[in-house]
């Protein structure tokens, strides 16, 4: 399994989990999974329907909410941002290597940290976003 990956209590990180990862994420105390790979970039059987068929049987929500460098726009920032402000404990979300999760999360921080803090905290858990710091206010 994948070992989440902390940016800050509520928001965990992670690269690309498999089916089988759902039930030990509920197992660990996860409340909600958000998926932020696009089906495209995947295998069938990792597709976000089937994803989310196996986090409904493990009594975990998810969300789907794909984002690439185009769609990364500030209505998708602001969903993420009600997705994870909806989250009732923790959360993992996932993409490719969690730097879009960690991008995302990043974006949605900015006026609520300073960006030196964002950046910190995204390198703390092993992803360089330095080149983010103008959009981060």
């Amino acid at each position: 399994m994948v070992q989440p990956i902390r940016l800050n209590e509520n928001y965990h990180v992670s690269p690309q989990i498999e089916l089988e990862d759902i039930k030990k994420i509920a197992d660990q105390g996860f409340s909600k999974i958000i998926c932020n790979r696009p089906d495209d970039e995947i295998p069938t059987e990792l597709h976000s329907e089937y994803m989310e068929i196996a986090a409904k049987e493990a009594g975990i929500e998810f969300d789907i909410l794909p984002l690439t460098h185009q769609t990364m726009t500030p209505e998708n920032i602001a969903k993420q941002g009600d997705l994870i402000d909806t989250a009732t404990g923790p959360i993992l979300a996932y993409c490719a290597s969690g730097t879009r999760c960690t991008v995302v999360w990043a974006l949605w921080q900015s006026g609520k940290m300073s960006a030196d803090d964002i950046i910190q905290t995204a390198m703390e858990a092993g992803y360089n976003i330095e080149g983010l710091r103008n959009a981060l206010g």
